[in-house]
């Protein structure tokens, strides 16, 4: 039975592999709306970058209907390794992009997918396989449709993959509002999750400041 505490998520032990997050994909995501999909996607950047997490970027077939990543994700890490595969539709069957993994010495690995049952599905059980601690972010990875996700994800457990979503990544490697990373963390919930950025903006009215 998996051990909860001595396998949480910590900055110093997991890196964020975002793949195939391309303009042309996105359009096949139809289970969130195309804005809530985008705003989950740099949801998850943002926290990756919050807690320093080494963050590799990848791209299937640039140059075809697939297009570019999307814009966001490139300017929030210009200095990431980017990944761009000739043609192999599983990041892991890209000999460059294991290598990048690798090269992070992490063990533990947040991965999203712009497609769950394809662009996450594949290399996350590759990964999952070859050893490593697999959590899929599944808000940040999209379907066609419900049936789609919902298949996908029970394929993903089955193969040892966790489902979480960037909240829970975001609160897992956050643990405690007293550790340095809290303001960063609040302002990735306050610009991504709009509840609680009314939450914030009214007890900062509250207090006479601002959020």
């Amino acid at each position: 039975m998996p051990n909860y505490t001595q396998d949480r998520l910590s900055a110093i032990d997991a890196a964020l592999l975002l793949i195939d997050h391309q303009a042309g994909i996105m359009q096949l995501v139809h289970d969130y709306g195309p804005a809530e999909f985008r705003s989950n996607v740099l949801a998850l950047a943002k926290v990756g970058l919050a807690f320093g997490l080494p963050t590799i970027l990848s791209s299937s077939y640039e140059t075809g209907p697939n297009g570019p990543i999307i814009p966001e994700l490139l300017a929030l890490f210009p200095d990431a390794p980017v990944i761009r595969r000739p043609g192999q539709i599983s990041a892991w069957d890209n000999s460059d992009f294991v290598d990048a993994v690798k090269a992070t010495g992490r063990r533990k690995l947040i991965m999203a997918g712009v497609t769950t049952d394809v662009c996450l599905a594949f290399p996350a059980m590759q990964a999952a396989a070859e050893g490593y601690q697999v959590y899929g972010v599944i808000d940040a990875s999209g379907a066609h449709d419900f049936a789609t996700q919902s298949m996908a994800v029970q394929r993903l457990v089955a193969h040892g993959v966790t489902p979480v979503t960037w909240l829970m990544v975001a609160a897992e490697l956050q643990r405690d509002w007293r550790e340095p990373t809290a303001e960063a963390t609040a302002r990735v919930f306050h610009e991504h999750l709009l509840n609680y950025g009314m939450l914030i903006d009214g007890h900062a009215a509250s207090q006479g400041g601002a959020a």
